[in-house]
């Protein structure tokens, strides 16, 4: 009928109304937000340096190249450099005292002092391109510290990232690893966790951004914190309870851990800038793993300080660094 059609046409347009209204609404609200946050309004379109946006297909040209510093988006050897001769242990360990590398020596002295296990430490200078070097990129294809050669396997058996020698040579050993089924598994989570982690804080997050860039980018800065901080609450929220990462148990998971952990503080210097102590759950394991002596040996081992074992083969090696060291230089680990 003709009063059905027009309540039709009136409901549609009711509708056609409301729906504008609805997008008026929305659009009012997204205006008001770019205007009280101006980067958001120009996030789809600014670019920095000013104008920039990203080529259909990325060179290396000679701008890159000239804040690039080692990268370079190829792989393989750059330069042909044997590696040093075989020490007298079967595992050869080529490192260098960073967050990553302080992992396995800290692993390596515990077994040092729990089985009487030695090793030959070699230190690789990435300052001098040493992860380019034909042997080593045999060793690791990835040129990144560390990577080992374990004498016990024939022929040698290569072993390379973090993560992986942690969880090699703790099953090798039967050690710093639950030997229950379920607390192993919580173990490898929280390592793995950490191996996802490290990007956040290191050299592609707030190590980077916060610390070495050239330019201090406040997006990038942000971002970064943001996520660091998320991490640094979860691992605080899990040791609510807990003496160590799986427990009242020390294993590889705390090793791979700590050094991050230290690194925020000690060498980045951001303490107070991310409020460390805040973090009350994380501050007290953090200084129980501290005061364990294979840690303070494991930091020294192919160290950046004063107090470092640049190559490290026996337990003599740390009192020879301790008397060669400067009158007045602090220790590394401090």
């Amino acid at each position: 009928s003709e009063e059905a059609g027009h309540q039709q046409r009136l409901k549609t347009t009711l509708m056609l109304f409301r729906s504008a209204l609805l997008r008026a609404t929305v659009v009012q609200r997204s205006v008001g937000l770019a205007l009280r946050r101006p980067s958001l309004a120009m996030s789809t379109a600014a670019g920095f340096p000013e104008g920039y946006e990203p080529p259909k297909v990325w060179a290396y040209d000679d701008d890159v190249k000239a804040t690039a510093g080692s990268n370079d988006p190829t792989a393989g050897a750059r330069k042909t450099q044997a590696l040093p001769a075989k020490g007298a242990h079967a595992i050869q360990l080529y490192s260098l005292g960073t967050p990553n590398g302080i992992k396995v020596t800290m692993l390596l002295e515990e077994l040092a002092d729990f089985k009487g296990i030695e090793y030959d430490a070699w230190k690789i200078s990435i300052f001098e391109l040493d992860q380019f070097g034909s042997d080593f990129v045999a060793v690791n294809p990835n040129s990144k510290i560390p990577a080992m050669l374990d004498y016990d396997v024939s022929p040698p058996l290569r072993v390379f990232e973090s993560g992986s020698i942690l969880k090699y040579i703790a099953e090798k050993h039967g050690a710093f690893v639950p030997t229950d089924p379920a607390r192993r598994v919580e173990c490898f989570n929280w390592l793995f966790w950490q191996v996802g982690a490290a990007p956040y804080i290191g050299g592609a997050g707030l190590g980077y951004w916060h610390r070495s860039a050239p330019v201090k980018v406040k997006f990038a800065i942000d971002r970064a914190t943001i996520e660091v901080k998320r991490q640094l609450a979860v691992l605080d929220a899990h040791l609510r309870d807990k003496q160590f990462v799986c427990g009242d148990e020390y294993t590889i998971a705390d090793m791979a851990i700590w050094p991050w952990v230290m690194c925020l503080g000690r060498w980045y210097k951001a303490s107070t800038y991310l409020d460390l102590p805040s973090y009350a759950h994380l501050q007290a394991w953090y200084a129980r793993v501290d005061a364990r002596p294979a840690v303070q040996r494991g930091i020294r081992v192919n160290g950046l300080g004063p107090d470092q074992v640049a190559d490290r083969h026996s337990r003599k090696d740390f009192d020879a660094a301790e008397t060669n060291k400067p009158a007045g230089e602090s220790s590394t680990s401090k």
